[in-house]
């Protein structure tokens, strides 16, 4: 048990609320231990009836067959995929925009009326991930045939179309639409593996004291530049520039030399 316990805490805290959080919504709807019909989104009862715990469950409320677990392994897949790399410790960047993401499929999804969002959830991280992957890089599909990661999205949009119908693909869209703009704005084009966020939007998408404290994170970003975790990079021009405005010398000083022929 101790050594579950241990393996469990290896992996990044917002990955392994997302995988808890499908396992503990899930579960007890296949196990019939509660009604499903409480845990999908009705914007009625949101509204009316205040049911706000359905934004939350409606993300988490996976397929109640054995696509369940296709569907976990991709979530915890991508979601350690990012939180390992891109953002590796910046847990609190990772929640908050994952949280504003999820708001955004939240109204992505109303003019279809979906009343779960954990597919377009999964095409989301998806997207972002294969985004984000290096140019060139492959990835398996179901471990049949090996394609460029980044033509991943649209095969797996490609699976729900022929398993889930146009439902299941709409709601993919709308995963990929916003995981488009997660990247766009955030990120900004052609960052890559190892990059930083660039977008126009990329203010936003850091976390607030209160949240970097609760997760004990202590990062500052710097005006041009950007803190990841304690190396900061800065632009070789930028860092001479900054020197000579301070009056400081940088490198070895050799002194100012003789003509030849001067005794």
């Amino acid at each position: 048990m101790a050594e579950i316990l241990t393996e469990i805490r290896k992996i990044p805290p917002v990955t392994r609320f997302l995988v808890a959080s499908s396992l503990g919504i899930t579960l007890p709807a296949t196990l019939h231990l509660i009604s499903p019909w409480r845990l999908v989104f009705v914007t009625q009862a949101v509204i009316k009836d205040f049911e706000f715990w359905r934004l939350y469950t409606s993300c988490f409320f996976g397929s109640m067959n054995l696509n369940y677990i296709f569907e976990l392994a991709m979530l915890y897949r991508n979601s350690n995929a990012l939180e390992s790399t891109h953002y590796e410790r910046r847990s609190s960047d990772y929640a908050w925009q994952l949280f504003l993401a999820s708001l955004a499929l939240v109204g992505v999804n109303r003019p279809i009326q979906s009343y779960t969002h954990t597919r377009a959830l999964l095409h989301t991280l998806t997207y972002l991930m294969c985004s984000l992957s290096p140019p060139g890089a492959l990835t398996s599909v179901m471990g049949l045939i090996t394609i460029p990661i980044a033509y991943f999205p649209y095969a797996l949009l490609g699976m729900d179309l022929l398993t889930g119908g146009t439902s299941a693909a709409a709601q993919g869209v709308s995963g990929m639409l916003v995981g488009h703009a997660w990247w766009w704005l955030v990120w900004g084009s052609g960052i890559g593996s190892g990059g930083v966020e660039q977008g126009m939007y990329a203010g936003w998408g850091r976390a607030p004291a209160w949240l970097k404290s609760w997760f004990g994170e202590r990062e500052e970003y710097g005006r041009a530049g950007s803190r990841r975790g304690a190396v900061q990079a800065f632009a070789p021009r930028q860092r001479a520039e900054e020197a000579a405005a301070s009056g400081r010398v940088t490198g070895h000083r050799w002194g100012s030399g003789r003509r030849l022929g001067e005794s």
